[in-house]
């Protein structure tokens, strides 16, 4: 799925383009094969969250490029204390030098954990973890 979102929503996204049309795209049998489908459905993510009889609210943290590790996790400490019920890693971010894997795991886990001892309510996060750490 990283492939597929890497070369459509990146290209796509590009504001200097002003029309683009996807005509065909060709995945190899060997890699369609390796992709199971996601692993559970909307009724796990509400029991995880005790979130029912309303639609779940979440973002994307952007920018998804250029933050540290300590203001990406400020950035989803906020997102989730302001009301938010998860946020997530754009699918480009993976481990970069000025903000690696780890570092916005901990900055992310504790954030999470922050938001959720001041609002009583559970929160998420999901990092990216379809590429390289």
């Amino acid at each position: 799925t990283n492939m597929f979102t890497s070369i459509v929503g990146n290209v796509f996204g590009f504001k200097a383009l002003r029309a683009l049309r996807l005509e065909d795209l060709r995945i190899p049998t060997s890699y369609s094969k390796t992709f199971q489908g996601p692993p559970h459905g909307i009724q796990v993510e509400r029991d995880k969250l005790n979130k029912y009889g309303r639609p779940l609210l979440g973002c994307t943290i952007k920018p998804k490029l250029g933050l540290s590790a300590k203001n990406y996790g400020r950035a989803v400490y906020e997102c989730l204390r302001g009301g938010l019920d998860f946020t997530k890693d754009d699918e480009n971010v993976n481990s970069q030098p000025f903000m690696r894997w780890r570092d916005r795991f901990l900055f992310c886990a504790e954030a999470l954990y922050k938001a959720q001892a001041e609002t009583g309510e559970i929160k998420g996060h999901y990092l990216n973890a379809t590429a390289g750490t």
